[in-house]
């Protein structure tokens, strides 16, 4: 009796194990920030997006595909050339996600790798569309407009395919090897030529301030041409005097010298003007 009851009791954790397993089976589960879609072996994708939780599907005959709607990252390198025909490396950064209600006809239409098979493709057409509208210095210059207009264009094809662009950036922008050297010598060009510039007015300067310095010089000669005719003798005799003062204090400070020798010609025994010019 006690062997029956065993084997039942054997048998009864058996089936529950296998009932366990096959709910098991038929669970998964949808993370934060996902969304799952339900392939049907009879009908396809359906158009049903099973939101965050645990669900429910058939084995075999059911099989859940989970996508991640939070916004990711993605650089898009691109050669394109511009309005003046240079050749332009720009990258963009991408911030995408899907639109959660356009993931049946994402899945349908691209696979779950959609972000590979379209974002490099219109990120490409749209960048040649818009640079080729501006010249190398304008995107450089008008860097705002260039990278407006790109995120405009980009969000409408983008949006045709059942994706968001949070964010659109230009991280990388350069020329040929040909037009950055050519931007190198103007640069230089434009060098030389502020020094010569440079040079050429400190040369004017230069000559301006020697001509007001003659100038100076002619008028100081004529001013005292003319104090010398209009106060004559008189002025002539008061420099005598301030020159003989000027030496008798040099001569008194001197260890040489102990006192002013009367009879030695210095300046104070000088003859008069008047008599200058009556020797005798």
């Amino acid at each position: 009796m006690a062997a029956q009851i065993m084997t039942r009791l054997g048998q009864l954790g058996l089936g529950v194990a296998v009932v366990g397993g096959v709910v098991n089976s038929a669970l998964y589960n949808v993370d934060g920030g996902h969304r799952a879609v339900i392939f049907d072996r009879f009908y396809g994708v359906k158009p049903d997006v099973i939101g965050e939780g645990t669900h429910f599907f058939v084995p075999w005959v059911q099989r859940p595909i989970i996508f991640d709607i939070r916004s990711r990252p993605r650089n898009v390198p691109s050669i394109t050339g511009s309005k003046d025909l240079q050749n332009v490396n720009i990258t963009l950064r991408l911030l995408f996600r899907p639109i959660p209600d356009e993931l049946p006809k994402i899945f349908t239409t691209l696979g779950v790798d959609y972000d590979e098979r379209v974002l490099p493709s219109i990120t490409n057409e749209v960048l040649k569309a818009t640079v080729a509208q501006f010249d190398a210095g304008e995107l450089i210059t008008q860097r705002e407009i260039v990278s407006s207009k790109v995120s405009d264009a980009l969000n409408e094809r983008a949006g045709q395919f059942g994706i968001i662009l949070d964010d659109i950036s230009i991280t990388h922008l350069t020329f040929g090897k040909e037009f950055t050297q050519a931007v190198e010598l103007k640069q230089v060009a434009q060098q030389d030529a502020e020094r010569a510039r440079f040079l050429v007015e400190k040369a004017e300067q230069q000559k301006k301030a020697a001509i007001i310095s003659a100038q100076g010089d002619s008028q100081a000669a004529n001013l005292l041409a003319n104090a010398f005719k209009d106060a004559g003798e008189g002025l002539v005799e008061l420099r005598r005097v301030e020159a003989a003062e000027d030496i008798a204090y040099q001569l008194a400070k001197s260890r040489n010298v102990t006192y002013l020798p009367a009879g030695q010609s210095t300046l104070i025994n000088l003859p008069a003007t008047g008599n200058m010019n009556n020797p005798s």
